[in-house]
């Protein structure tokens, strides 16, 4: 097994020290301070990043007020032109930004160039074609006439202002692309907040949004710990924050936005995301579809499928052919185009990991595979089968965020809907079956934002996707962004 061969522009940009991205070029932070950033596959530290302090919020900030204020004025075709030139740019440099989002995160190198490249410039797009779509309504007001006069009224969709985009480390470079394309297109601008452990990607791409034509102080990019992502929420010249991330750290961020002046909040949060398989489904789909939900990205993916409920007489033999299937994958280097299942992106979630696994140990439930951290100077973990005792096992009901897939079995379909809908979450879920008539009779009654039928994970940028109960406030993609991303202005004219 070999590496592919880092492009020299990739090696050039990793040694950089790398600065804030503030008024359209780089600025040193007032701290002083820098942060590691750690290749998960080996353990070395690849690069440092700037971690901002007071000041430099103060300064991104007034930035973004700038730049909202000349962006918003801006026709919104060409806004829409702005986005499409810089998905042009992302495909141009699709495999340099591919590799430095490998080296930061561990994500293997083809899911860092479909996803995290390919996707991103797609969804791009998509939201360009919003650009010149947003709109208002011409409303007839009820309002009786007095002395002849008549009425009429319009609403407005108008941009909120300084949007904070709060990213997690996942998908570093899709996410930050869905809130700077919902921000951008909407006239809004943007201070995105990456995650300190994978803050490099959107650097890069704040150089090319430039490029494209984007205006300065229209897109900032702070780095540094959670400090700054708290310090922006608070700011009182930010008006909205769009948070990626686990469940508590949601939740303390909405809290923070209600108390800065009730700032907008769309939080897009994790859960304990639910797979059921009904009994007609074939045994090698389905072990392909718990893969396709729970292992893709060593499972650390906020929609992916966590509780899989099979019926008792097909459990153990699909929780064997899954151990068969996972025992063969080749764990490796994510730079090698030959690894299938590569690390968990830092030492800290890896150990939290390790956690999992004896408390499922503790709690008698049965690891079928797996079930241990792999070796090494990297941040493995074996992908693991467990089979829980009870409904009330730990690892079916908190999110582990891993490779890791809890089994328990069900004997009636009305037990299976009572089993998925028997969590506080409500992100995704999925039904898989041959009977396609059963399937839609059930979603209506699965409590989730999303579910899927045949199929897990899979995001388009047309249809709407978010949380119900627990697991967030409001929905990305689609129009559905549009209302998050936008005040309505209500106009009525006597005349």
């Amino acid at each position: 097994m070999s590496d592919i061969a880092l492009l020299p522009e990739v090696q050039a940009f990793l040694r950089r020290s790398h600065a804030l991205f503030i008024d359209g070029g780089y600025v040193q932070s007032h701290s002083g301070q820098a942060l590691e950033v750690i290749n998960p596959a080996t353990g070395e530290v690849i690069a440092q990043v700037a971690d901002a302090d007071l000041a430099d919020i103060d300064t991104a900030v007034e930035s973004s007020r700038r730049g909202f204020r000349q962006w918003a004025q801006v026709a919104p075709a060409i806004r829409g032109n702005v986005l499409l030139k810089l998905a042009d740019l992302l495909e141009q440099h699709r495999e340099a930004l591919a590799q430095i989002e490998t080296c930061q995160s561990g994500k293997i190198i083809q899911i860092s160039r479909a996803f995290e490249v390919d996707q991103a410039a797609h969804f791009l797009r998509y939201y360009a074609g919003w650009a010149t779509k947003i709109s208002g309504q011409t409303l007839t007001p009820s309002l009786p006439s007095f002395a002849g006069e008549r009425y009429t009224a319009f609403t407005l969709r108008e941009p909120v202002g300084v949007v904070v985009g709060i990213v997690p480390w996942n998908f570093s470079t899709m996410i930050a692309i869905w809130k700077l394309a919902s921000a951008l297109v909407t006239g809004c601008s943007i201070i995105i907040k990456p995650s300190e452990f994978t803050p490099l990607t959107i650097l890069r791409i704040a150089e090319l949004a430039i490029d494209a034509g984007l205006p300065a102080g229209v897109l900032n990019v702070l780095t540094g710990g959670g400090h700054v992502g708290k310090g922006l929420v608070e700011h009182p010249g930010t008006d909205k924050v769009s948070f990626t991330g686990s469940v508590p750290t949601g939740i303390a961020v909405g809290r923070s936005a209600m108390g800065a002046g009730l700032t907008r909040a769309t939080l897009e949060l994790g859960g304990k995301n639910s797979a059921g398989f009904l009994r007609d489904v074939d045994l090698d789909k389905a072990v392909n579809g718990i893969i396709e939900a729970g292992f893709l990205h060593s499972g650390q993916i906020c929609a992916a499928a966590e509780r899989f409920f099979a019926h008792r007489s097909q459990i153990e033999p699909i929780m064997d052919k899954l151990a068969q299937r996972l025992g063969r994958l080749n764990i490796g280097s994510p730079l090698d185009e030959r690894t299938e299942f590569g690390p968990v992106t830092n030492r800290q979630h890896q150990q939290k990991l390790e956690w999992f696994f004896a408390k499922a140990r503790a709690e008698n439930n049965t690891i079928v595979h797996g079930g241990k951290l792999i070796d090494g100077p990297g941040c493995y973990v074996e992908p693991t089968v467990i089979l829980a005792n009870t409904i009330h096992d730990t690892l079916l009901n908190e999110e582990t965020f891993g490779p890791i897939a809890t089994f328990f079995p069900y004997d009636t379909e009305d037990e299976l809907l009572e089993l998925m809908n028997n969590t506080p979450y409500g992100l995704s879920a999925s039904l898989w079956t041959n009977d396609l008539s059963k399937a839609l009779r059930m979603v209506p009654a699965i409590n989730a934002g999303t579910v899927w039928v045949n199929m897990h994970t899979m995001l388009d940028p047309a249809v709407p996707f978010g949380g119900n109960k627990s697991s967030g406030v409001g929905r990305e993609f689609g129009g559905a962004f549009i209302d998050d991303y936008t005040e309505l202005k209500s106009v009525m004219i006597r005349y």
